[in-house]
């Protein structure tokens, strides 16, 4: 599995690697157990339907107590009964092994 770790400028222009950057072939594996998720660009995405607004808030908000109790934040687009999940990690500058861990987290709230 390839992995390709961002790198942060600390103090004196050096650099240090903070997570794992995933890997296409990798990510493409991952990607085919959460077949509802995309990838787009640096990230995964999905959008999940809902009978209503109170659900898909009910949904949001048990996805930004899953998100907190990690520290992983995601992006969240709320629209009526539809919310869309966008995952990257800003350490990795792209797809890791969190946004895959959180993506399977999600989906199994609905």
């Amino acid at each position: 599995m390839a992995k390709r770790a961002a790198r942060a400028t600390g103090s004196g222009g050096k650099h240090e690697f903070k997570v794992a950057r995933l890997g296409e072939t990798q990510i493409a594996i991952d990607l085919e157990r959460l077949t509802e998720w995309a990838q787009v660009g640096d990230t995964i995405q999905r959008t999940y339907s809902f009978k209503d607004f109170v659900e898909a808030m009910r949904f949001v908000d048990r996805a930004a107590a899953a998100a907190e109790a990690v520290q992983h934040h995601p992006d969240i687009l709320i629209r009526y009964n539809r919310v869309t999940i966008t995952l990257s990690t800003h350490d990795a500058g792209g797809i890791s092994q969190k946004d895959i861990d959180m993506a399977g987290a999600m989906d199994a709230m609905v």
